[in-house]
């Protein structure tokens, strides 16, 4: 049971127990077809083992805010959104070429062992990380739907399914497309950022909440009103990690946006801040970062050009003023005390954070 005290890590480890439990029993029953899918199986296992449980948390508190009591079942439901955000992962740092994830290899990297003797083994692992990013996405559907909450309670929820994974898509597709611009723009990149991450970090978890605790449309726009620019912040401080902060809190590849070129809103705000000198060095740098090798790192020429810019500070000025936001739309709710304490506290933990 949650107390009216909100307490991060009590309900972290009742997620962390549904999820492992879960995804357990979805590696006996995968591993039961055939013992050769073990590697496969493990790396659903893995895609699950660590994470802040953020949005199941998100998730759980929209359902308070709705009036409703603890519930075990909402639990469940609650941690479905942890799979989402599994099958998002593995797909994205498939996507990157990402290395490293909570500080182990990603899973495309760690399933090149089971396919070590197929004729295209980076290929085929690859593949075999997306089909099991497949298959984390349809275990969220499938905890979802069992979670032990009434069918007509799920209703309420369900449409919003179809809009989370639809914009989930949209905003991967966006960063693809946008990758690589020869001119990067905050509006594009704040765009990518809303879609990419936003919305199914704390927006939509929290308006699924909401919805199955049966809000009424005032709260539901109070919590778009809270969600959306919060989960800006979120993935902007992540855009900041990722460059600056420490690979050991992080657990992943400090070089990943420069290498990648990918559009984030720190590239945009540095783009925007820099002049042509520092346009064309930015270009050269890039460049060399998609075309050298991972043991060969421009990453630190950028970062001394982002500093010098004082990108950094545009970044946290923009944390901070979505911060802000997320927390004036939330006191407009007059919410009863423990969600309201319980969300002002996951404002501040979501965007003051070192990994």
């Amino acid at each position: 049971m949650v107390p009216e005290g909100w307490e991060p890590g009590a309900f972290k480890a009742r997620v962390d127990q549904v999820l492992h439990r879960f995804a357990a029993e979805e590696a006996d029953q995968l591993t039961a077809i055939d013992s050769t899918l073990g590697p496969v199986a493990d790396a659903v296992e893995t895609a699950v083992a660590d994470g802040k449980r953020l949005r199941a948390a998100f998730c759980y508190w929209g359902w308070r805010a709705a009036g409703q009591p603890d519930s075990d079942a909402l639990v469940r439901a609650a941690a479905s959104m942890e799979l989402v955000h599994a099958a998002a992962v593995v797909h994205d740092d498939l996507i990157d070429d990402s290395p490293l994830r909570h500080g182990r290899p990603t899973a495309h990297l760690a399933l090149r062992e089971a396919v070590r003797n197929h004729p295209e083994p980076a290929l085929a692992a690859g593949s075999l990380a997306m089909l099991a990013g497949d298959l984390l996405m349809s275990m969220a559907g499938q905890l979802f739907v069992t979670s032990g909450l009434p069918a007509a309670y799920l209703g309420r929820a369900r449409p919003l399914w179809a809009a989370l994974a639809r914009e989930l898509v949209a905003g991967e597709c966006l960063e693809i497309l946008h990758t690589g611009s020869a001119a990067p723009d905050t509006a594009v990149s704040l765009k990518v950022v809303r879609y990419k991450t936003a919305k199914y970090t704390v927006e939509q978890p929290l308006l699924i909440g909401a919805l199955l605790g049966g809000a009424g449309e005032r709260l539901r726009a109070g919590c778009s009103a809270y969600g959306l620019p919060l989960g800006e912040a979120f993935q902007l401080r992540d855009d900041l990690l990722g460059l600056f902060g420490d690979p050991a809190l992080t657990g992943k590849d400090g070089s990943d946006d420069v290498r990648g070129h990918r559009p984030t809103a720190l590239l945009a705000e540095t783009w925007r801040l820099a002049g042509e000198e520092d346009r064309e060095r930015l270009r050269t740098l890039l460049a060399a970062g998609a075309g050298t090798d991972k043991d060969t790192d421009p990453a630190d020429a950028v970062r001394d050009v982002m500093r010098r810019l004082k990108a950094p500070d545009r970044i946290e000025a923009m944390i901070t003023a979505r911060v802000e936001e997320a927390l004036h739309a939330l006191d407009e709710l007059d919410l009863p005390g423990p969600a309201a304490t319980a969300l002002t506290g996951l404002a501040h933990s979501a965007a003051v954070r070192r990994s």
